[in-house]
């Protein structure tokens, strides 16, 4: 129900997964435009928020808003049509397709910034209503390497398993490719203690707002000027691609100079004499020769981290990655490295210490919990598990058997698409793949080959825009519903405004075609998001994200009186207590891990992992590292924030940052146009002289598209075991673009010196 004009309701941002509190004011009825926001005091933002909360709902009211669903005509162009007739469309070419090609021939392709309620409602729909096995979602290309490599050390994947308050106590913070000043700048204020001890340590081919919050005048290799002052932290720059080596000369430091904790280590892991032989050959000097980081900054850094743990008498320590070091094809491997080292100092499932993942879209814990991805069920559950099937299907009302099996993961899912054993027709909910996938170009003729394809927006995207059908959606301030932040806090999203025109929920939507393509009524699509959040709690039940014990009602009341807010997993009260009161109700598990893991032993696995190196590396024709990355005012794709003029204005065209060493040998000037090319494609922009970059290395945001789009040149090579695409590295050659050059010779000399 909405709140009355005038009326304020709390709720959270639109954007990146720290789900920032703020407090929404409903427009008086006399008062045109969107709601007013205010911050509020929440445990991540603390009564911050960024650039792009404070303008969220200027999107609410884009003048391109999508109001009417679209169908393409005879003539090429998208035209406005009834909600009856585009649905009635979709359906009979769906059935169509599956009646000539089998169930398979249908994907679908979601987003990790849909609610709960839609995550499991799309996940459910794409098993029982369409029957196919083709699901997956853009958190392929967001988590899945922290979610690998966590299941596969720790038996479940939570972001942090630990509040991020936590992080605020700490006495040294590794930060591994995260720009946290940028990407989520009030999650920073968790960073003071450590930088007050000195024990901030941010691994970045680049100097990034994040590194210089180290006060590190250095570039990371260690050359620091004679008047430098005592700084608050490190910042290591490796090459691009070597993060791993760095993590495992850190570990070598660790065993080496007795510092690792063993009683830990004996009574809490399995497998450490294998990683400890892994690791002998990794001594300082030869990660500086892999990676370039000096080895004296190596023994450095992991002499800070040892004293900051426990069991040196330390206030505690953390290691956290991000997708710097996780989009890679050894991402998994690399999130390995970094659990390996902080078991071995003996910090996980210690209060005040640990390892997490900082989670990046506004649900992408959520969004992989509950169906979108090709392997799993509702509850973190295996697709291929019996018992798992059994579960759900008994709460879908459908046999298991009828329920199909694993499907492909993202990259390989996109390459199959139009092809003559893959997908004739694509769904797409919450996610444009023509900007925000590797290796674009290629993708873009993928879907251009489609029979069919189906994009659910709020806003004409670029991929909206390739459609044959468009529908259009409800966003964050319009509908009902749950996120999980990054820590595992599931928190509720409320409506404040109504949605424009003829926007509907996707829940909506999907009960629709799920009643044209004939899903008998006693398989259930309702449209009613607390219904649908109380049927995904009973499907999640047992699982390893089990949320049996929270429903919307209990999440408001825990919110209403100021409780500490509930984090997965939630068990349901015992049986037969209901009667008993609040006080039998889970408190949920704000800290993981403290007893035991959640493998069968109840012991964190330590995994041998070495480096190979990126999949893509610099050659003759490829000289030079492409590092990838966001802005602060803009967000993924740019389909947001590229409609809020006051973020456009501040970012308005996409850039490269190059040395003014590099700037000067390849003749591009600051300021003149520069082409990137690789074998996958080419873009160009605005060349910017930065010493925050490494001279063998370039940097570009990935929120442009057309010829700024650099996912146009980005690898779609993969992860072996999260199905990953290596996005933060590959290799390019810069060349000036012909009669763009900016004749500034002061500006150019100024930056050269």
């Amino acid at each position: 129900m909405l709140a009355s004009p005038g009326t304020t309701v709390d709720s959270h941002c639109p954007y990146c997964a720290l789900q920032c509190g703020m407090t929404l004011t409903r427009p008086r009825a006399d008062v045109a435009g969107a709601p007013e926001v205010q911050p509020r005091d929440f445990p991540t933002n603390r009564g911050g928020l960024c650039q792009k909360g404070w303008t969220s709902a200027a999107v609410l009211g884009a003048s391109d808003r999508l109001v009417t669903p679209l169908v393409r005509a005879d003539s090429g162009e998208l035209e406005p049509v009834a909600w009856d007739v585009a649905l009635d469309l979709v359906a009979s070419r769906l059935a169509a397709l599956a009646a000539e090609h089998g169930p398979e021939s249908v994907a679908v392709f979601g987003g990790g910034g849909l609610t709960n309620e839609k995550a499991y409602a799309l996940g459910k729909f794409a098993r029982t209503a369409l029957r196919t096995p083709n699901i997956d979602y853009n958190g392929r290309f967001c988590m899945a390497s922290a979610a690998a490599g966590m299941n596969r050390s720790f038996g479940v994947d939570r972001g942090l398993p630990f509040p991020l308050a936590d992080v605020g106590g700490a006495q040294a913070v590794l930060l591994l490719g995260s720009n946290l000043a940028e990407t989520m700048p009030p999650a920073v204020q968790h960073l003071a203690e450590a930088r007050a001890a000195g024990g901030l340590v941010v691994v970045d081919p680049r100097r990034s707002a994040t590194a210089r919050l180290t006060g590190d005048p250095s570039t990371g290799t260690g050359q620091r000027p004679a008047s430098a002052q005592p700084a608050e932290g490190v910042h290591l720059a490796p090459v691009p691609g070597t993060d791993l080596a760095v993590l495992l000369g850190l570990l070598h430091v660790v065993l080496a100079e007795g510092l690792a904790d063993r009683e830990y280590l004996a009574e809490r892991t399995t497998g450490f004499d294998d990683v400890a032989r892994s690791v002998a050959g990794w001594w300082p000097e030869r990660a500086e020769s892999v990676s370039g980081v000096p080895a004296d900054e190596l023994r450095r850094v992991a002499r800070l981290l040892a004293a900051a743990a426990p069991v040196h008498g330390g206030a505690g320590a953390y290691v956290l990655t991000g997708r710097g070091v996780e989009q890679s094809t050894q991402g998994t491997a690399t999130v390995t490295a970094s659990i390996n080292l902080a078991l071995a100092l003996g910090l996980p499932g210690r209060v005040g210490s640990g390892y997490g993942a900082i989670t990046g879209q506004g649900n992408g814990q959520g969004g992989r919990e509950h169906g979108q991805k090709a392997d799993q069920l509702p509850g973190y559950r295996k697709i291929d598990d019996p018992a798992a099937r059994e579960h759900v299907a008994a709460v879908w009302g459908v046999d298991p058997e009828t329920l199909p099996g694993p499907g492909m993961p993202a990259v390989q899912l996109l390459r199959s698409l139009g092809t003559p054993a893959g997908p004739r027709a694509l769904l797409v909910h919450g996610s444009n793949l023509v900007v925000s996938a590797p290796n674009a170009g290629s993708v873009i003729e993928r879907l251009k080959s489609l029979d069919l394809l189906v994009v659910c927006d709020f806003v004409p995207s670029e991929t909206a825009l390739l459609a044959d059908v468009v529908l259009p959606v409800t966003q964050w301030a319009e509908e009902e519903g749950t996120m999980t932040s990054l820590e595992g806090r599931v928190i509720r999203r409320r409506a404040v405004v109504a949605p424009p025109g003829e926007a509907r929920s996707e829940l909506w939507i999907l009960a629709e075609l799920a009643r044209r393509l004939g899903a008998p009524e006693s398989l259930a699509f309702p449209a009613d998001p607390a219904v649908v959040f109380a049927e995904l709690a009973r499907a999640s039940a047992g699982g390893p994200a089990d949320y049996s014990g929270l429903s919307h009602a209990r999440l408001d009341a825990d919110e209403a009186s100021g409780g500490p807010g509930l984090f997965w997993p939630v068990p349901e009260a015992p049986s037969g207590t209901a009667d008993a009161g609040a006080s039998v109700q889970h408190a949920g598990t704000p800290r993981m891990f403290l007893d035991r893991f959640a493998t069968p032993d109840g012991r964190a696995r330590m995994v041998a992992v070495d480096h190979l190196g990126p999949s893509d590396d610099v050659r003759a024709d490829a000289p030079f590292y492409l590092v990838t990355g966001r802005v602060l005012q803009h967000y993924q794709s740019g389909a947001q924030t590229h409609r809020v003029p006051e973020l456009e204005r501040l970012v308005a065209e996409p850039y490269v940052e190059l040395h003014p060493v590099l700037g000067s040998r390849i003749s591009v000037p600051d300021g003149a146009r520069v082409r990137l090319t690789s074998s996958r494609g080419r873009v160009e922009a605005t060349a910017r002289w930065t010493d925050a970059v490494r001279p063998d290395t370039v940097f570009m945001p990935f929120h442009w598209s057309g010829i700024g789009s650099v996912n146009q040149v980005t690898t779609d090579a993969t992860d072996p075991i999260s199905g990953m695409p290596e996005f933060k590295v590959c290799a390019v050659d810069l060349t000036p673009v012909p009669g763009t050059q900016r004749n500034d010779a002061r500006r150019t000399k100024e930056l050269s010196t």
